[in-house]
């Protein structure tokens, strides 16, 4: 059976005419794929730029750290220059300022400059700290609200079909055409090599920049219906009766993205490295990118899954489920040695497919007025990915495999979030 839908808010939008939101659901949908795919081209970015740049592990987890920061520092003032500007038009400001990101990837790999790299990065990353805080609580409040948790996660999917095809894309366009990428893990590369290897980036973020410049008139064209007021911004006499710190399920849920963002991000980032280890897979990282791809496919085809499913059963024991099997699973990548370490890992992907939709939605529930301000801290909490760096510092000291031992203690705290931190325990704005 569905889960409770007393808490969301009931006046969703602002009617368009028909009462359909068909279009605007799929144009916020081609967004929710190009930040998946610009955000997971990292995986196969940074074991290039570790060969590049002659970087150990907790230098190249300190690359994605750099990038997550973006989301601490942009979430705020995102939650902000919405409530200035509206939606649309952020959304239209978010895809230009990764523009611009993208475009200074071009000139990093030019250079080639570690520095250039980092800054294009973290700008990139705060116009996807944009893309989020608007998009998420939009498509959480557009139509039924019984329907909430399935239909973030129906768009979810295709946030992570971009991931599927950016996998692809990197593996091409990246690994495929460096001496590094295919060559066995170790092998020593010459100055003239790396140097070589660095300016195979420019190609794939001159196609990016161009999608999102596209993407960016598209966007600032298209006629996207309101918030209604049942999701608007209290005024200040309100707000001074209402506070976020009441709602229990949002500041546990805050908890509970942080962490699963350093999950995913971890599995994300060292599947390369890890599966390229003799005692794992022993294969290229061309050849573990090809795997990596089943990581996200499994995260697309449980997110398509997971709508359906939670159209049945309440949306807080799916994600239990879930968080019980990326548990289990990345005890066994952690512990178990040879392939069935890898295919552990690939499994994480399925397991996690549903969490971030779920828990953003289980989180916002009964916020009403407070929908923008309590989306802001949750996509804030995406900075989680930036302590990545500590599952760095472990592969450096204890080895890359039982560095997964942080992703299975973040997985626990996701179940403990599903059975007890996501029960709202203030009553629903009406």
């Amino acid at each position: 059976m569905a889960g409770p839908a007393a808490n969301t808010p009931r006046q969703q939008v602002e009617m368009p005419a028909g009462g359909r939101y068909g279009p605007a659901l799929a144009l916020l949908a081609s967004l929710f794929f190009m930040w998946g795919f610009i955000t997971v081209i990292n995986n196969t970015l940074l074991p290039h730029l570790k060969s590049v740049f002659e970087l150990n592990y907790l230098q190249t987890t300190l690359i994605e750290s750099t990038w997550f920061v973006g989301y601490l520092v942009a979430s705020i003032p995102a939650a902000k220059l919405i409530e200035r500007i509206g939606y649309q038009k952020a959304l239209a400001v978010g895809l230009a300022v990764m523009t611009v990101g993208s475009l200074g990837m071009i000139l990093a790999a030019s250079l080639p400059s570690y520095g250039v790299t980092l800054a294009s990065l973290f700008i990139v990353s705060c116009g996807i700290a944009l893309l989020q805080v608007a998009a998420n609580p939009y498509v959480a409040v557009i139509g039924s609200p019984q329907t909430a948790e399935a239909r973030l996660t129906l768009v979810q999917a295709f946030n992570t079909a971009g991931d599927v095809l950016a996998i692809v894309f990197g593996r091409y366009l990246i690994l495929a055409r460096t001496t590094a990428g295919t060559s066995a893990e170790g092998v020593q590369l010459s100055h003239a090599q790396r140097m070589a290897d660095a300016q195979a980036t420019e190609l794939p973020y001159l196609i990016v920049a161009i999608v999102l410049a596209v993407l960016t008139v598209v966007i600032a064209r298209a006629k996207l219906p309101a918030l209604g007021s049942a999701t608007q911004r209290a005024n200040a006499e309100e707000r001074k009766h209402l506070s976020l710190w009441k709602h229990r399920n949002l500041i546990l849920g805050c908890g509970a993205i942080f962490l699963y963002v350093l999950a995913e991000i971890g599995v994300g980032n060292l599947f390369i490295n890890f599966a390229s280890q003799p005692q794992i897979a022993n294969i290229t990282h061309e050849q573990a990118a090809f795997y990596l791809t089943f990581v996200w496919g499994g995260m697309m085809v449980g997110r398509f899954a997971g709508a359906w499913i939670m159209r049945y059963f309440a949306p807080e024991k799916v994600l239990a489920v879930f968080a019980i099997g990326a548990l289990v699973s990345a005890l066994i990548a952690t512990f178990v040695a040879g392939p069935m370490a890898m295919y552990a890992l690939i499994a994480v992907g399925l397991f996690h497919s549903i969490m971030f939709p779920t828990i953003f939605a289980l989180a916002i529930r009964g916020l009403g007025p407070l929908t923008e301000e309590g989306s802001g801290l949750l996509i804030m909490s995406i900075a989680g990915g930036a302590l990545v760096f500590i599952q760095g510092s472990v592969a450096d000291n204890f080895g890359i495999q039982l560095a997964f031992i942080v992703t299975a203690l973040c997985e626990l705290y996701v179940l403990y979030y599903a059975l007890w931190g996501s029960k709202v325990t203030t009553p629903a704005y009406s």
